[in-house]
């Protein structure tokens, strides 16, 4: 089972969006019979293998098993993964990117698609896959905000400089600095 799949195709998106479907694959999050998982939801066992098999088609179920149960044959599922990302292509840009500004809620926007796109297309059976994710709140007085943007951005810059070589591993450094939470709740 993986961390995650990425889903960029639609048919992946339709078959996963629906609430019954959702329930079916957090059942099979450990290998079941879909009679299994009709006592676990109160189905019936032809509803649930009507679920299955359309997550089968997609790709976000997988048949594991099958055993011999009073005469006939009965598969075993599980979920391909742990979780699930829908490409922000699944619906589609209104318009072009922009030119925006650093400071724009339209930047980080497109920064975290972009992330997203990076981090689904990783190999991520490599056990030696090097990355890193850090986060923390800090708290700036509106009087201040300007003199820790500035000093944010002057030290990614001289990380920049310091690593930004041609030899070595490439990596991607992404930075995501937004307020937190609703903006009449902050003291």
């Amino acid at each position: 089972m993986r961390d995650v799949v990425y889903l960029e195709q639609i048919e992946q998106a339709e078959a996963l969006l629906k609430p019954q479907r959702i329930e079916v694959l957090r059942q099979l999050a450990e290998p079941r019979s879909c009679t299994e998982v009709a006592v676990e939801l109160d189905q019936t066992p032809q509803r649930v293998y009507y679920h299955v098999k359309r997550l089968l088609e997609a790709g976000l179920v997988g048949q594991v098993a099958e055993r011999r149960v009073r005469g006939i044959h009965e598969g075993i599922y599980q979920a391909t993964a742990r979780s699930y990302w829908l490409s922000p292509g699944l619906v589609g840009r209104i318009g072009l990117r922009q030119a925006r500004d650093r400071l724009s809620l339209g930047y980080l926007v497109d920064l975290m698609e972009d992330v997203q796109a990076d981090v689904a297309a990783l190999d991520r059976t490599r056990p030696d896959l090097p990355s890193i994710g850090v986060s923390g709140e800090i708290r700036v007085r509106p009087d201040q905000r300007k003199a820790f943007l500035d000093e944010l951005q002057q030290t990614l810059q001289d990380l920049f400089t310091r690593y930004g070589g041609a030899e070595g591993d490439a990596f991607r450094l992404a930075v995501a600095c937004y307020p937190k939470g609703n903006p009449d709740d902050r003291t």
